[in-house]
């Protein structure tokens, strides 16, 4: 841990809220880049990748500002090196000043996992209060596959209840029913 800076819990966390996120990538140049608009981004602030990849959360308020640092797991080699992301807001103004990845070779112009990140304290924010403290100094979910979990399931990425999906072949039946039905109204 950082000099000056403390385990971040769900009760010191600082407000993050849609229109704080909106602005940031309205006046940030760094996510203008085309290889960023809309699908990348999209892709990387989901949920399934930045709750699991987030982890060992530290933060330091001083002068109205609140610094946030993590480790972000990567996506792909997630027994690589963590990526370390740093994120300042200030309090005063309800404004992200700053969210940038110190590690990955697209920091330079804004990359996935400060997108992740920013993503996830927004998510964060978003919760409900709760009576118990949940501490976010842990290793991330993600970086344990492969050394104390042998795989990952969806219903263990995922806190939330995965819907029933029908199989393809169930899909591909009813699809063939309702064309036969289409076509012998013609």
């Amino acid at each position: 841990m950082d000099l000056n800076f403390v385990q971040a819990d769900n009760s010191i966390l600082p407000k993050v809220d849609a229109l704080m996120v909106a602005f940031f990538f309205k006046n940030n140049a760094d996510y203008y880049a085309a290889e960023l608009k809309h699908v990348k981004t999209t892709m990387s602030g989901r949920e399934s990748y930045g709750d699991d990849a987030t982890g060992y959360v530290q933060l330091n308020r001083e002068h109205g500002l609140c610094t946030l640092k993590c480790k972000m797991c990567p996506e792909h080699k997630v027994r690589s090196k963590a990526y370390n992301v740093t994120m300042v807001i200030n309090e005063n103004e309800s404004e992200i000043i700053s969210c940038q990845c110190h590690d990955c070779a697209a920091s330079a112009g804004g990359c996935k996992h400060a997108v992740a990140f920013l993503m996830w304290v927004h998510r964060r924010s978003e919760e409900p209060p709760s009576t118990s403290v949940e501490c976010y100094w842990k290793k991330p979910t993600l970086s344990r596959v492969g050394t104390t979990l042998k795989y990952i399931t969806v219903q263990q990425m995922s806190k939330k209840e995965v819907p029933h999906r029908p199989s393809t072949s169930a899909l591909y039946t009813d699809f063939i029913l309702q064309a036969k039905k289409e076509t012998s109204t013609l």
